[in-house]
């Protein structure tokens, strides 16, 4: 099992989580709303920084293929 993949799955569970909690589904009211920010923010950083890897890995197989075609 890949190692990422709760982290994976938990990233957009902890975002909808948070929006729910921002926008007032539940019983928080006011201020109480802003507690759900910082699930939000981390939840947000998590999906940029998958992305980020995701790509990086991306362009090194892609530079490590194009280099074994150009050896004999």
């Amino acid at each position: 099992m890949n190692a990422r993949l709760p982290i994976a799955l938990a990233t957009p569970l902890l975002i909808l989580l948070a929006l729910l909690g921002l926008f007032g589904v539940g019983q928080r009211q006011g201020a109480e709303r802003l507690q759900a920010l910082p699930a939000l923010l981390i939840g947000s950083g998590l999906l940029v920084a998958g992305s980020a890897g995701y790509g990086r890995r991306r362009r090194q197989l892609l530079r490590a293929l194009r280099e074994r075609q150009t050896q004999p």
